[in-house]
């Protein structure tokens, strides 16, 4: 059903949509305000995501937790909020093959991508070409069961950079610790001796594909990129409030 409207449009927007006219695809002045308001109105979504384990740990996604392998409960978490496309990225070990065993059977594409990087922030890096503009990342080592639907909510509407999934812990020691501005992380700690808040990093994050401009150098996401992108201002937490485990 199409319904008539009287709008009022700047005339230099009206000349940019007669010019998308094509007499092909677009042939009409409606149709093109039509065709780019569908297309603005188009919601966004997130179907990558990324594993990050060192080859030292791959034993750990092979650990069973509720009845399942790690590796797989990863995998149908992810699959259950829409995401498509998984990659490990590890360095070759005698349980790789294990690994791949493990994750034959998927409902989503898997690859395991082998490199030898050193630090995670370069491990992320050697697979820019291969990711979307939004992608989700997550440390192999923890076990997080919660509604991965709101942090991507919240992670596109924001237009940041980065997105951390944040808990609350009395034990601060094993964690990167946040200091919080409503929403925004405002300085980002890894391990600190004496923290800041009882606010931790839960290994998990969402990124846009700018943040690879930061990586240049940087070995670590959690020592030399978190509190880099947390003084850009470019950093937005997310408190998972789910089922958390950290099986390093």
């Amino acid at each position: 059903m199409k319904e008539k409207i009287a709008i009022s449009i700047d005339k230099s927007i009206l000349d940019k949509i007669d010019n998308k006219i094509d007499n092909s695809i677009i042939r009409s002045r409606s149709q093109a305000i039509e065709y780019f308001l569908m297309k603005g109105l188009k919601e966004e979504s997130i179907d990558a995501a990324v594993i990050l384990i060192k080859g030292s740990q791959q034993e750990i996604l092979l650990k069973q937790i509720k009845g399942t392998s790690l590796i797989k409960h990863h995998l149908s978490f992810f699959s259950s909020f829409g995401i498509k496309n998984c990659f490990i990225v590890t360095q070759h070990t005698k349980n790789t093959n294990l690994l791949l065993n493990e994750i034959s059977n998927s409902s989503i594409n898997v690859q395991i991508i082998e490199t030898e990087s050193k630090g995670n922030a370069q491990a992320l890096l050697s697979l820019k070409e291969k990711l979307p503009a939004n992608f989700i990342c997550m440390s192999g080592d923890v076990y997080n069961n919660f509604d991965l639907a709101k942090m991507i909510k919240k992670h596109l509407d924001s237009d940041k950079l980065a997105t951390m999934g944040l808990m609350s812990s009395d034990e601060t020691s094993d964690y990167g610790t946040a200091v919080l501005d409503g929403d925004l992380i405002v300085d980002f700690e890894e391990k600190p001796k004496k923290a800041a808040s009882h606010i931790v990093n839960a290994g998990i994050y969402i990124f846009k594909k700018e943040f690879f401009e930061l990586i240049k150098s940087s070995l670590s996401l959690e020592k030399d990129l978190f509190p880099q992108i947390a003084k850009l201002k470019q950093l937005i937490g997310f408190f998972t409030h789910g089922e958390y485990q950290h099986l390093g």
